[in-house]
């Protein structure tokens, strides 16, 4: 199979650059160590839901976008967010979830394609074409719509013949 090299998303080369422009690179630095706790191992940037750092002169507002708007793991990563940067002495410190604009999985870095295929899920396809993550054979059918978690169906490989979960396109 012939490996092709990803671009980036326009999505995520926006949100790159509107990040190293910002005047709060330290927070944005920190925040990296704030993990889905769903996805271990996968940084909230990665995943593409930390949206912005912005400062008012007195709190810091940390503003993310949920993977959907039920997503039952926004409670534990606001609490990851207030907690990281109290380690580094950033106590004024609000998040906001918004739901707008909405979050896509063009908004994920290559990254965190990569990390989800190496934890064995197989990542987010614009084309929708589910490949293995454990011998990438395109040879796959779905399961079930719903795999461990809502944003995620769960596939069979008939090479292999293992089950895994796809991280939906959305």
């Amino acid at each position: 199979m012939e490996k092709i090299i990803p671009t980036l998303s326009p999505e995520f080369a926006k949100r790159r650059a509107y990040r190293n422009a910002s005047p709060y690179k330290e927070i944005w630095d920190i925040l990296d160590n704030v993990f889905d706790p769903e996805l271990p191992g996968l940084t909230i940037w990665d995943l593409g839901i930390l949206q912005d750092v912005l400062f008012n002169g007195i709190i810091y507002t940390i503003v993310v976008t949920p993977t959907y708007s039920g997503c039952p793991a926004v409670d534990q990563i606001n609490s990851d967010i207030k907690i990281e940067l109290e380690k580094f002495g950033y106590n004024d410190v609000n998040v906001e979830v918004t739901l707008s604009p909405a979050w896509s999985t063009e908004m994920m870095s290559p990254e965190g394609k990569a990390h989800l295929q190496s934890i064995n899920i197989a990542p987010p396809d614009e084309n929708n074409k589910v490949i293995c993550p454990i011998c990438e054979s395109e040879n796959t059918q779905v399961i079930s719509q719903f795999g461990s978690t809502a944003c995620k169906s769960l596939y069979q490989c008939k090479d292999c013949s293992e089950a895994f979960d796809y991280f939906k396109h959305f």
